[in-house]
């Protein structure tokens, strides 16, 4: 009986593309054919990595092939200790602002890492797009906030503002601080080459001021 009932049903899953095109334009198939099989422009890729290195934050990076900068603190602790990279191994890093830097490790101390070009600096321009994303939310409890603070950076959340509410608790400095961290550690997860901004905590009533002057002073 259900082998009967298969074989009735075959013929109308088959049909199923034939009365999709029935109802729509054949401009619409033409259209959708093109988008997908031109390749990815550059304008699609420059928020992108080019390739599967490690990379890490820093401040500072050189703009000349040959240049050096030291890395210290938690990138460091990363790749020595974490990663356990060695001299000579290549890296990448960008400082969050589009700025990207392909190199190798020179040297390792107890300190810190000697961090050597092999290519001039690159500025990445931030991925296009029709709408920029300004998140806001109320703040949450236990580890609610940081997954929301790590979905928005992975999302392309241009900012995001904690909200001041009547009955919302107050966000302590120590908090901000590690949503900061979280959304570090997703921009580099994610391979985001702008870090996300999170803002002060604003009371609701200022919020569309604040999003306005950030389109504003986006778009100098």
């Amino acid at each position: 009986m259900m082998r009967a009932l298969a074989a009735a049903s075959r013929p109308l899953f088959s049909d199923l593309p034939s009365l999709v095109r029935s109802w729509l334009p054949t401009s619409s198939f033409k259209s959708f054919a093109t988008v997908s099989s031109s390749p990815p422009s550059d304008l699609n890729l420059r928020n992108q990595s080019r390739g599967g290195l490690p990379r890490f934050f820093s401040d500072d990076l050189p703009s000349r092939k040959g240049g050096v900068v030291r890395v210290q603190g938690s990138e460091f602790w990363h790749m020595a200790k974490v990663l356990r990279l060695k001299q000579e191994d290549r890296v990448e890093l960008f400082n969050g602002k589009g700025g990207l830097v392909e190199g190798c490790i020179q040297s390792i101390d107890k300190t810190g890492v000697d961090f050597i070009a092999q290519e001039d600096q690159k500025v990445i321009l931030p991925q296009g797009m029709q709408w920029q994303v300004f998140a806001a939310f109320g703040t949450l409890k236990g580890g609610r906030a940081d997954w929301l603070i790590e979905k928005c950076t992975e999302l392309g959340a241009s900012s995001v503002t904690p909200l001041l509410t009547e009955r919302s608790p107050i966000i302590s400095e120590n908090r901000v601080d590690r949503l900061e961290r979280v959304s570090f550690a997703a921009a580099k997860q994610c391979q985001r080459l702008h870090q996300m901004v999170l803002n002060p905590p604003i009371k609701f009533g200022t919020l569309l001021d604040h999003v306005c002057l950030n389109i504003f002073l986006r778009k100098l």
